[in-house]
């Protein structure tokens, strides 16, 4: 028996890069897994793959900029298997840019997606996890936090404003409640796709260098699997390669 077997986990921005492949890794190794993202059709093919491969797998269209779809991810869960043990919020964008340019609706989105989406799944989960006594957050961040550079600043400071709430949720959690912060340098997703061509060429050459999402889902399952008792707090996982 793995600390992962059993668990009941969903997962925001579950559809490609980082949340799938934490998806599958966590199935594979006999976790139940609640899938959210706004694409429903790769949703249903991915709990098709689940299930295929022995796995239990649940989903439902979320979009993290409203309260009542992280509500319902969480509902499912509990109606589905019973409990909710973690959440994992991974949904996230980076419309990267210089402040110059002025893109505030880009602004505002990163603020919804990446900084409310993790506030509303908190006001979605934690409630439960009190009830329950037992609970995990997984909040995915970045290494764009922990080195600023220019075009990133909004970018990294929503990641840096959900480090800072991800402590101080940690702080006032108890002895029962456990909360991991995830910070990924680059990695191999389509997390550039909505960027503005010549940045998005700068990110392309960074891919040379970077890891399958599959590194970042065996640091979420890491910390998820250890035992009653042991909050693992902020690991982060970037390649070698990157300054």
């Amino acid at each position: 028996m793995s600390g992962i077997e059993g668990k009941v986990v969903a997962i925001t921005g579950a559809s490609s890069g980082i949340g799938e492949a934490t998806a599958l890794l966590l199935a594979e190794r006999g976790a139940k897994i609640v899938l959210g993202a706004r694409r429903p059709e790769r949703l249903e093919a991915l709990a098709a793959r689940i299930e295929k491969a022995g796995g239990e797998a649940a989903w439902a269209r979320t979009d993290v900029t409203r309260h009542e779809d992280l509500s319902g991810l969480v509902k499912l869960a509990r109606d589905r298997y019973g409990k909710l043990d973690v959440l994992v919020s991974n949904a996230g964008i980076g419309l990267i840019s210089r402040l110059d340019d002025l893109r505030v609706e880009d602004w505002e989105e990163m603020i919804d997606v990446n900084l409310k989406g993790v506030l509303y799944g908190i006001a979605a989960a934690l409630p439960v996890f009190r009830e329950q006594g037992f609970g995990h957050f997984v909040n995915t961040v970045s290494t764009a936090g922990l080195r600023i550079v220019p075009l990133q600043s909004v970018y990294a400071g929503t990641k840096n404003a959900v480090r800072t709430i991800s402590e101080g949720l940690r702080q006032e959690a108890g002895d029962s409640l456990r909360v991991t912060v995830v910070s990924p340098g680059a990695v191999r997703t389509d997390f550039a796709e909505r960027m503005d061509p010549a940045v998005k060429d700068q990110i392309d050459k960074m891919m040379e260098i970077a890891l399958s999402p599959d590194a970042v889902a065996r640091a979420i399952a890491f910390a998820i699997e250890q035992p009653d008792g042991v909050d693992v707090g902020d690991i982060v996982v970037r390649p070698t390669a990157q300054g």
